[in-house]
């Protein structure tokens, strides 16, 4: 009795099944139409255009560099001086001298 009833309620979601699937099964209905006057030769040239014009850099990347006019030894000098004066941290941990 049991088995028959399994069999039965299989029987009856099977049936079920078949409605659910009931449309075109390459998805048809949702393909877009596109109605355009353009011609392919006119599209062509502009995506060459686009291209030709195109950076390759990201919007925004560019980081402008400050230019300097003081040489090494100097700055090398006024770094050791400060550390040498205590006006900046020495270490990882941050003591002043």
């Amino acid at each position: 009795m049991n088995v028959s009833r399994m069999l039965s309620i299989a029987a009856l979601a099977a049936v079920a099944s078949f409605g659910a699937q009931a449309d075109e099964a390459d998805g048809s209905q949702f393909a877009l139409q596109a109605e355009t006057n353009r011609t392919r030769a006119e599209v062509q040239a502009e995506a060459a255009t686009v291209a030709a014009t195109r950076s390759q850099e990201p919007a925004g990347s560019r980081v402008l560099s400050a230019q300097s006019s003081a040489d090494r030894a100097a700055v090398r000098a006024q770094a050791a001086d400060a550390v040498r004066t205590g006006q900046i941290s020495y270490g990882e941990v941050g003591l002043k001298m």
